[in-house]
């Protein structure tokens, strides 16, 4: 069962197997409407399942149940649940995610699987890339096909195997030993200095900075497990590993810092789904710049 990241080779060892996964293909360019599936339908691992940041992995504008705030809200569970039922899933199918964006969105899904109680999914480390430079096999098609993939057994609301903090949680620990912000954007957001997203610039009060591109080596692989725990150890500075709360600008790009953390063996951590987005949208919590 691979649970955090699965290689390249390992993928097509799987697909050779009885029991081949169910992959995922989360491609998604967040200033261009519509370019993850022009992409998926240029090139994707055959039989990949098409899942979209707006389309699958987010609530709807208007969702009454939306389980966080923010520019991505999550879905429901049973809103999420229904749609995994949709697509076939089921609890013992092995899954595996990717994207080409350097995990930045096929991590959602990941997280999300783990929300539903799924832990048996795993992030194609080093994305299409990976498997395209291993000679892996490539599908094109000419339009969506949403009804593909056949109705199984109803996908159980199982209980949760991941953390997901709120705001009130996050407001009430703030700045307390009991809780330690790590957040995810680039260093210019981080402190102030450029906002190109959300009406306010700057961070929660207390939060490390730790911008989710650090974990990658330049072919897009995650770091070693051993150069991963140093890099964390240095940032949190004595800290307790089980007091992180990551978060990002929407709730997307956290979720490599918090695969990488579990790679490094510093254990399971939660998530702010909200972040900084849905944090900043209330002019009396306390903003930090710097």
């Amino acid at each position: 069962m691979y649970t955090t990241l699965i290689s390249a080779h390992q993928l097509q060892t799987l697909f050779g197997s009885a029991q081949p996964p169910m992959v995922f293909d989360c491609s998604f360019e967040l200033m261009q409407a519509g370019a993850g599936d022009l992409q998926y339908l240029q090139a994707h691992i055959p039989g990949a399942v098409r899942a979209d940041l707006d389309r699958h992995l987010s609530a709807a504008k208007s969702a009454s149940d939306a389980a966080s705030g923010g520019r991505h809200p999550l879905p429901s569970r049973a809103t999420f649940a229904a749609w995994l039922d949709h697509i076939g899933l089921t609890p013992a199918l092995q899954v595996v995610v990717y994207d080409r964006q350097g995990v930045n969105y096929c991590g959602r899904l990941w997280w999300m699987l783990k929300w539903m109680g799924h832990d048996k999914v795993a992030v194609l480390d080093g994305g299409l890339q990976a498997w395209q430079a291993l000679g892996g096999p490539t599908d094109s098609a000419t339009e969506l096909d949403l009804t593909a993939i056949k109705f199984n057994e109803n996908m159980p609301l199982a209980p949760e195997n991941t953390a997901l903090a709120t705001t009130n949680t996050i407001a009430v620990n703030l700045q307390k030993s009991t809780q330690t912000l790590i957040d995810a954007r680039g260093a210019p957001r981080y402190r102030g200095e450029v906002e190109p997203l959300d009406p306010v610039a700057g961070h929660i009060p207390g939060a490390l900075n730790r911008p989710f591109s650090l974990n990658f080596n330049a072919d897009g692989t995650f770091k070693s497990a051993s150069d991963l725990r140093a890099e964390f150890e240095t940032l949190l500075d004595g800290r307790d590993p089980a007091t992180v709360v990551h978060h990002c600008g929407s709730g997307v790009s956290a979720v490599p810092n918090i695969i990488a953390m579990e790679v490094a063996g510093l254990g399971k951590t939660a998530l702010y789904a909200g972040s900084w987005s849905e944090w900043c949208s209330d002019p009396s919590r306390p903003v930090a710049k710097g």
